[in-house]
């Protein structure tokens, strides 16, 4: 069967899809009309499988070729864009394309429906403190003492330690674990086997062998972070590791103990942050970057996908290489090397034609 007779060629089309018009569209992210207000669209979809119910954004020139043989319902569109689709059938021109979809989704998919309560299998130790219109998944487990802030969706094998208090309107996907000594803010979504709060990787060698260190730190997430499937953030040794408010983490990233990072970071897949490193507000970490520890990394800093960061970056610099240095430093020694195979040719010619 093709993708197209399975159904996998659409995007939401599933139950709770809705549907707008051009007019709504226009209306509800401030843009420019340009075509039929009756247009009705069920779906977003990316540009080069978009059809004629489906809403999509062209904000980069680089992607307008993607639009071939193609024609979508509505596009949303930059100004300095919109003359390369003016044959489309309907276009809302605005600003911030991809920013107006914020505003569209929510509109075009209802969220998934939740039903609070606690579910019978669901294991509460003493003490615990549930806020209004909390939901708790099957089989899920609340350790004793531990508070769950309103609002809060505790899914299906989510197990939270004693004591742990977690915030308003949190979402703690199926099987994440949130060990005692940790603290959750408002709103952190943490996605599916995320691990919060576990031992960090910290020994000394004594008496002929690596002995543990007792961790007795804690873990505090702040408010409105997000963490990927399968991240674990470490609880800190003696001191706290720390997610600051607004920050972003992807799916396979580790955070050593002792870490803290500043407010609205990003942090891509498969990043790893060795122990006691101090991360500014606004940094961005590109995927299977990798931070050594007990260094600093200043505000806005900017550090390249699989860099080596052995040193301290400066604030608002862009790093990237391994090991890291600043960016053009980086593509200049990059440049050289590439050139050094053809250099050690011409040498060995010259030294053959001396001999």
């Amino acid at each position: 069967m093709s993708a197209a007779g399975s159904g996998i060629e659409r995007i939401g089309s599933g139950e709770g899809a809705r549907t707008l018009t051009a007019a709504d569209i226009a209306a509800a992210s401030g843009g420019e009309l340009r075509g039929d207000p009756t247009v009705r669209v069920s779906a977003v979809a990316p540009l080069h499988r978009a059809g004629e119910t489906d809403l999509t954004f062209l904000a980069s020139a680089r992607y307008a070729p993607l639009l071939a043989g193609r024609s979508p319902g509505v596009i949303l569109v930059t100004p300095e864009l919109a003359p390369s689709v003016a044959g489309s059938p309907c276009v809302v021109v605005l600003d911030k394309p991809q920013e107006a979809l914020l505003q569209l989704l929510p509109r075009l998919y209802q969220p998934q429906r939740r039903a609070p309560g606690v579910h019978t299998t669901a294991v509460l130790g003493r003490n615990v403190t549930l806020g209004s219109d909390v939901a708790i998944g099957a089989y899920a487990v609340i350790g004793s003492g531990s508070t769950i802030g309103d609002g809060t969706t505790i899914d299906a094998h989510v197990v939270i330690g004693d004591g742990v208090p977690v915030g308003a309107n949190c979402h703690l996907h199926a099987q994440v674990t949130v060990h005692a000594g940790s603290v959750l803010g408002d709103r952190v979504i943490a996605h599916s086997g995320v691990r919060i709060g576990g031992d960090g990787y910290g020994y000394v060698f004594a008496q002929g062998a690596h002995q543990k260190v007792q961790h007795v730190g804690r873990c505090l997430i702040h408010d409105d972070v997000e963490i990927g499937s399968n991240s674990t953030i470490d609880r800190g040794s003696i001191d706290d590791t720390v997610i600051g408010a607004g920050t972003k983490i992807d799916n396979l990233v580790q955070v050593g103990h002792n870490v803290t990072i500043g407010r609205l970071c990003l942090v891509f897949s498969q990043v790893g942050i060795a122990g006691s490193t101090r991360i500014g507000d606004g940094v961005i970490l590109a995927g299977q970057a990798g931070v050594g520890g007990h260094i600093e990394i200043g505000d806005q800093a900017r550090i390249g996908a699989q860099a080596g960061v052995m040193g301290s970056v400066p604030a608002g610099e862009t790093w990237s290489g391994y090991p890291a240095r600043p960016h053009r430093e980086s593509l200049r020694a990059t440049a050289a090397l590439h050139k050094l195979a053809g250099m050690m040719k011409r040498l060995e010619r010259l030294l053959s034609e001396r001999e």
